[in-house]
């Protein structure tokens, strides 16, 4: 992986041109695709760290792309939208994007989270680096990879650094505020519920009956439990 290497996604040629202008000049390197149906071929080609991409493109739209890329691409993936009411399609679980900057794009404000999901998704401690496991889950941070009884399980990078930060806290009741930090680049404003919609998609993926978890455990007007010794079958 390229690890200064952004692939950005944009059919508009004078945005994508301001956007890598600018990034050029913040050290990055920017590799433009301009139609949705050549952007899987140009990941594999380029490997990039972080890809910017754009929901409406010609060819495959920017939803449709980031569910493809999901299963293979373990990056994290930043969805420029013209919508406000797109934010929460753009978060869905369904699709796995990691953050997202409403247009017309500021650049710095497009710099700032750049930063932030890079600084998060390559930079950890020695500790969040050991491989975790817990009877048949086993979290390797380093590779990003989730198995559950020998099969891996496919997250977005939300979803892993969700599992991650309640697994290195196995045993503590962590609160929305606290999980939402970990894994945002943006401010908690109290009354968002996206870490909620996560936590429900995690218990799917792993198995957890959402009616009577027993995993990941919900502790009312607290937070969220990991329970260790709760992955044996």
């Amino acid at each position: 992986m390229n690890n200064n290497l952004i692939l950005l996604v944009e059919d508009d040629r004078r945005l994508a041109d301001l956007v890598k202008d600018f990034l050029e000049s913040n050290d990055f390197a920017v590799v433009v695709e301009a139609h949705g149906n050549r952007v899987i071929r140009q990941c594999q080609n380029v490997n990039p760290a972080l890809i910017i991409l754009d929901i409406m493109l010609p060819g495959k739209d920017g939803l449709t792309l980031c569910q493809e890329l999901r299963p293979e691409y373990k990056g994290p993936i930043l969805m420029l939208t013209a919508r406000n009411e797109d934010v929460d399609q753009v978060l869905g679980l369904e699709y796995g994007a990691d953050d997202y900057v409403i247009k017309p794009v500021e650049p710095r404000v497009l710099l700032a989270r750049i930063r932030a999901l890079l600084r998060r998704y390559y930079q950890t401690d020695v500790r969040e680096q050991e491989v975790l496991v817990f009877d048949q889950l086993t979290i390797q941070p380093i590779q990003r990879k989730v198995e559950l009884a020998g099969q891996e399980i496919h997250l977005s990078s939300h979803e892993f650094d969700l599992l991650l930060a309640l697994a290195n806290q196995a045993g503590q009741i962590l609160s929305r505020e606290f999980l939402f930090n970990q894994i945002y680049s943006r401010p908690y404003d109290g009354l968002d519920r996206s870490i909620d919609v996560r936590i429900s998609q995690l218990r799917k993926k792993l198995l957890d009956n959402p009616e009577n978890p027993t995993r990941i455990k919900t502790i009312w007007g607290r937070g969220y439990l990991f329970i260790a010794d709760a992955w044996k079958d």
